[in-house]
Protein backbone atom coordinates (compact mmCIF):
# COMPACT_ATOMS: atom_id res chain seq x y z
CA UNK A 1 0.00 0.00 0.00
CA UNK A 2 2.89 2.63 1.37
CA UNK A 3 4.64 1.88 -2.09
CA UNK A 4 1.51 2.33 -4.29
CA UNK A 5 1.01 5.46 -2.37
CA UNK A 6 4.37 6.79 -3.29
CA UNK A 7 4.28 5.70 -6.83
CA UNK A 8 1.72 7.83 -7.01
CA UNK A 9 2.99 11.11 -5.43
CA UNK A 10 5.97 10.63 -7.31
CA UNK A 11 3.81 10.39 -10.55
CA UNK A 12 2.10 13.45 -9.88
CA UNK A 13 5.68 15.11 -9.33
CA UNK A 14 7.25 14.44 -12.10
CA UNK A 15 3.85 15.55 -14.26
CA UNK A 16 3.84 18.71 -12.09
CA UNK A 17 7.95 18.78 -13.30
CA UNK A 18 6.81 18.22 -16.34
CA UNK A 19 4.42 20.87 -16.96
CA UNK A 20 7.10 23.35 -15.38
CA UNK A 21 9.55 22.69 -17.55
CA UNK A 22 7.42 22.49 -20.85
CA UNK A 23 4.58 24.87 -20.46
CA UNK A 24 5.33 28.58 -20.64
CA UNK A 25 1.87 30.05 -19.67
CA UNK A 26 1.96 27.21 -16.52
CA UNK A 27 5.51 28.90 -15.51
CA UNK A 28 3.87 33.00 -16.05
CA UNK A 29 0.87 31.33 -13.95
CA UNK A 30 2.90 29.71 -11.17
CA UNK A 31 4.92 33.29 -10.85
CA UNK A 32 2.04 35.23 -10.74
CA UNK A 33 0.53 32.67 -8.04
CA UNK A 34 3.63 33.53 -6.39
CA UNK A 35 3.28 36.75 -5.98
CA UNK A 36 0.19 36.51 -4.67
CA UNK A 37 1.08 34.59 -1.54
CA UNK A 38 3.74 36.96 -0.97
CA UNK A 39 1.33 39.69 -1.43
CA UNK A 40 -0.71 37.59 0.74
CA UNK A 41 1.81 37.47 3.45
CA UNK A 42 2.58 41.43 3.32
CA UNK A 43 -0.92 42.29 3.76
CA UNK A 44 -2.85 42.01 7.41
CA UNK A 45 -5.67 40.16 5.20
CA UNK A 46 -8.88 37.95 7.10
CA UNK A 47 -8.06 34.70 6.96
CA UNK A 48 -11.09 34.09 4.66
CA UNK A 49 -9.62 36.37 2.20
CA UNK A 50 -6.53 33.89 1.96
CA UNK A 51 -8.72 31.18 1.30
CA UNK A 52 -10.19 32.78 -1.25
CA UNK A 53 -7.20 34.07 -2.81
CA UNK A 54 -5.75 30.37 -2.67
CA UNK A 55 -8.71 29.19 -4.45
CA UNK A 56 -8.75 31.37 -7.47
CA UNK A 57 -4.62 31.09 -7.52
CA UNK A 58 -5.00 27.21 -7.52
CA UNK A 59 -8.17 27.00 -9.78
CA UNK A 60 -6.43 28.69 -12.36
CA UNK A 61 -3.34 26.57 -12.07
CA UNK A 62 -5.75 23.57 -12.19
CA UNK A 63 -7.48 24.57 -15.27
CA UNK A 64 -3.82 25.65 -17.34
CA UNK A 65 -2.65 21.76 -16.08
CA UNK A 66 -5.77 20.57 -17.27
CA UNK A 67 -5.52 22.70 -20.64
CA UNK A 68 -2.23 21.55 -21.13
CA UNK A 69 -3.18 17.99 -21.05
CA UNK A 70 -5.88 18.10 -22.80
CA UNK A 71 -3.52 20.09 -25.46
CA UNK A 72 -0.74 16.92 -25.29
CA UNK A 73 -3.60 14.35 -26.06
CA UNK A 74 -5.06 16.51 -29.21
CA UNK A 75 -1.31 16.40 -30.13
CA UNK A 76 -0.91 12.43 -30.04
CA UNK A 77 -4.19 11.82 -31.70
CA UNK A 78 -3.81 13.89 -34.91
CA UNK A 79 -0.39 15.80 -36.02
CA UNK A 80 -2.30 17.26 -39.25
CA UNK A 81 -4.29 20.70 -38.65
CA UNK A 82 -7.68 20.01 -38.05
CA UNK A 83 -10.29 22.35 -37.20
CA UNK A 84 -11.98 20.37 -34.48
CA UNK A 85 -8.95 19.92 -32.61
CA UNK A 86 -8.30 23.61 -33.35
CA UNK A 87 -11.67 24.37 -31.99
CA UNK A 88 -11.21 22.42 -28.68
CA UNK A 89 -8.07 23.61 -27.60
CA UNK A 90 -9.85 27.27 -28.30
CA UNK A 91 -12.61 26.07 -26.00
CA UNK A 92 -9.39 25.40 -23.34
CA UNK A 93 -7.66 28.24 -23.83
CA UNK A 94 -10.91 30.44 -23.00
CA UNK A 95 -11.99 28.00 -20.00
CA UNK A 96 -8.11 29.59 -18.70
CA UNK A 97 -8.53 33.12 -19.86
CA UNK A 98 -12.20 33.23 -18.14
CA UNK A 99 -10.31 31.81 -14.82
CA UNK A 100 -7.77 34.13 -14.92
CA UNK A 101 -9.83 37.23 -15.69
CA UNK A 102 -12.05 36.04 -12.46
CA UNK A 103 -9.18 35.76 -10.64
CA UNK A 104 -7.57 38.73 -11.33
CA UNK A 105 -11.42 40.71 -10.42
CA UNK A 106 -11.18 39.08 -6.88
CA UNK A 107 -7.46 40.02 -6.74
CA UNK A 108 -8.15 43.53 -7.30
CA UNK A 109 -11.54 43.65 -5.31
CA UNK A 110 -9.23 41.92 -2.09
CA UNK A 111 -6.28 43.73 -2.84
CA UNK A 112 -7.53 47.69 -3.74
CA UNK A 113 -8.53 48.26 0.34
CA UNK A 114 -5.06 47.56 0.96
CA UNK A 115 -2.62 48.78 -1.04
CA UNK A 116 -4.82 52.31 -1.35
CA UNK A 117 -4.19 52.45 2.49
CA UNK A 118 -0.63 51.62 1.80
CA UNK A 119 -0.38 54.88 -0.41
CA UNK A 120 -1.65 57.07 2.16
Amino acid sequence: MTKKIYGGFRAAFNGLRETIIFEKSFRTMLVIGALVVVAMLYFPMSRLERVVLLLVTFSVLILELINSTVERIMNVVTKEQNDKVRIIKDLMAAIVLLASFGSAIVGVIIFLPYILELLK
